[in-house]
């Protein structure tokens, strides 16, 4: 496989795990489904969809980053096609584990996009819908607190670690979450038709000012 094709091969978190659980023995497709649910990965990647774990496989099989060790017969299941990293893939998963974890990537989130549409709403529309929304996220950090907890005595900081960076994010989220929800409640945050009109005539104006 030429380093052109592998070259070619998009970096995604999907991508960079499917090969970092195949450095540690050759998987079929089911069995890192499986490895990755039982070691908390679909907290930080979309396994959800059997399909997207299959075209990801086929993406790195054509780039020559893993091939096909073997292909397993049982009566009990279908035939299964057992996948091994190949060398070309030991290099791109540190390139590509090198560059996630060095260089910041503007993933233009949901969340951010809809706040910057939230004028739309008026502020008594939206401080219960942010409260909805702080509920969840005090849902999500007990889970990822209770996972922690459950956790073998002794289990090395890394094995974890994603789930400590989780935690923090989602603690900074819905403390600043609670303190707009606490603005909008009391009035210093808020806006009306209005006064965005009145805003946007003033800046018209200025705008059109000789220096």
């Amino acid at each position: 496989m030429t380093a052109s094709a592998a070259a070619s091969v998009k970096s995604s978190p999907l991508g960079l795990t499917v090969l970092t659980l195949l450095h540690h023995r050759p998987l079929h497709p089911y069995g890192i489904q499986q490895l990755l649910k039982q070691w908390g990965k679909e907290q930080v990647v979309n396994v959800g969809q059997r399909a997207g774990l299959y075209r990801t496989i086929e993406r790195l099989e054509a780039g020559g980053l893993i091939a096909v060790r073997q292909t397993e017969r049982d009566q009990q299941y279908p035939e299964r096609t057992v996948y091994e990293v190949t060398d070309e893939g030991r290099e791109v998963t540190r390139e590509w584990l090198e560059q996630m974890l060095a260089v910041p990537k503007a993933e233009f989130p949901v969340f951010p996009a809809a706040l910057s549409n939230m004028l739309m709403l008026s502020p008594d529309e939206v401080a219960p819908i942010l409260e909805r929304r702080a509920t969840r996220l005090a849902a999500q950090r007990a889970d990822l607190e209770r996972q922690s907890a459950e956790a073998p005595a002794g289990l090395p900081r890394i094995t974890l670690i994603e789930n400590e960076y989780l935690l923090t994010v989602l603690d900074a989220e819905e403390r600043w979450l609670r303190g707009v929800i606490s603005d909008l409640r009391d009035g210093s945050l808020t806006w009306s038709r209005e006064m965005l009109a009145a805003f946007e005539e003033g800046a018209a104006g200025s705008g059109g000012e000789e220096t």
